[in-house]
């Protein structure tokens, strides 16, 4: 099976990015929602939706030099009954000679004093009553076009740059929620979530958006509201999809390691058990251990022998019945230490040493099958056992882990250490267990430590 490439995650939250942003961009859900209403209506139509008394005049445009004036009009416009009903319109204007024009109005709309306007007209109940300026319908004789006036953007560049907006919104959340890709606990999800919803607020500011009176395009942040019921819409619904997306990646990921790891456990396990039975009933140890035997027998110490066949017999027993178990208890292991140690005692007389010291309570917690039989056997391999200098080995239970240690004499003519041993080791108690080995080596002492797990309820 070939490795998904460094840049496959980057490719994917790309993809997904521009998916995200064509839904959100085209989605008619989110249109019934909210009604975009900015984009059609013209500057001031809003005020012209009430029910003040409305009226159409038709005059000429005075502007004052501190920027506000006066329409200046000739003649009311007299509707008829049915376009008097039809518009809202009063069927006569009230006898008055002019319509104010703020400063405001008269900026936005560019008007200069000499302009013939028709427009409609409002009491402004601020103003006592006076006519303001409302939706200008025609200059100099010709239709207003607020969208030439205010120079809107076209409709594509704005499409456009929603497009890219929120491409790049989706991108960066989907970045931070898979920062690493790798397999997170659910608390580490929940807080690379907050800190999405985080960003995804910060960019809200920054979104491209176009005023409402003066149709410029500029961002959120400058436009004079900080509440756009559409964006905040349209962002919410990327954030919701990016954290479904990742909640779903995460599981499937780990739903994927699980797997890896179950396959990686039963790899390892079938290993560990051919090289148990390969390396230690091997022809080398069946006759050591044959040569103890027969050392026995010609000095004639019959009970010895029987001994030792009986603690021989155990160990091989043992091994080939626990070959098809992966835990033990450490009742059971320090037996078959027991039996095990037994046959190097006899090998190596009065040279030879095993110091057991494990509390009662301990003896239901569980470990690695053949556990010490690899920690005996690489003690007795790598350090020279003589009378002057005996070797000692100790098992014990310390705060729950059981350590072996054993004291470094090393031999003239030592064998090459490869460490498979100890790593094969480390990486069965750690697929087994969910903890590794800790090795500890001094000028001294040579020592192993493992964390047992408790026994099983009851």
């Amino acid at each position: 099976m070939s490795r998904p490439s460094k840049y496959s995650g980057i490719v994917v939250n790309l993809l997904i990015a521009v998916a995200i942003s064509l839904v959100v961009n085209f989605s008619y859900v989110l249109l019934l929602v909210v009604e975009k209403s900015d984009d059609r209506h013209p500057p001031f139509s809003r005020e012209l939706r009430t029910d003040r008394e409305i009226v159409r005049v038709e005059g000429d445009v005075w502007i004052s030099p501190d920027g506000h004036g006066y329409l200046l009009y000739v003649s009311p416009e007299r509707l008829s009954d049915g376009d008097a009903a039809a518009t809202g319109l009063a069927e006569v204007a009230p006898a008055r000679d002019s319509v104010y024009i703020p400063r405001n109005s008269a900026r936005f709309l560019r008007l200069r004093s000499g302009d013939h306007l028709l427009a409609d007209a409002l009491e402004s109940h601020r103003s006592g009553g006076r006519l303001v300026l409302g939706q200008v319908l025609e200059r100099n004789g010709e239709p207003f076009d607020y969208g030439v006036i205010f120079e809107r953007p076209q409709e594509g560049v704005i499409f456009a740059l929603q497009l890219f907006y929120f491409f790049v919104l989706a991108f960066l959340l989907l970045s931070l929620l898979r920062l690493g890709d790798r397999v997170r606990p659910m608390s580490g999800f929940f807080k690379r979530g907050l800190l999405c919803a985080g960003l995804a607020v910060g960019l809200y500011f920054i979104a491209p958006v176009v005023r409402w009176r003066t149709h410029e395009l500029t961002i959120l942040a400058l436009s004079g509201s900080w509440l756009d019921y559409n964006l905040i819409m349209k962002c919410s619904f990327t954030l919701v999809v990016v954290l479904l997306y990742g909640q779903i990646s995460r599981l499937l990921r780990q739903r994927q390691a699980m797997e890896v790891e179950n396959e990686q456990l039963k790899s390892e396990n079938l290993t560990t058990r051919y090289n148990m039975l390969v390396s230690q009933i091997n022809p080398h140890f069946f006759f050591n251990s044959l040569n103890s035997l027969a050392m026995l027998v010609r000095e004639g110490d019959e009970q010895k022998a029987l001994t030792y066949i009986d603690q021989l017999s155990f160990s091989f027993r043992y091994i080939i019945r626990n070959g098809q178990n992966m835990l033990t208890t450490l009742a059971e292991e320090l037996r078959f230490a027991e039996a095990y140690g037994y046959l190097f005692k006899i090998r190596y007389a009065d040279k030879l040493f095993f110091d057991v010291d494990v509390a009662p309570k301990y003896l239901d917690y569980r470990l690695p099958v053949l556990t010490l039989q690899e920690l005996l056997s690489n003690a007795v391999k790598h350090n020279a056992i003589t009378k002057r200098r005996p070797l000692r080995v100790s098992i014990r239970v310390e705060n729950g882990q059981l350590v072996v240690s054993n004291p470094l004499l090393p031999k003239l003519d030592a064998e090459p250490c490869t460490g498979i041993g100890l790593h094969n080791l480390d990486s069965r108690w750690q697929l087994i267990t969910g903890h590794g080995i800790r090795i500890d080596r001094s000028e001294e002492i040579f020592s192993v430590c493992m964390s047992l797990l408790k026994p099983r309820t009851k």
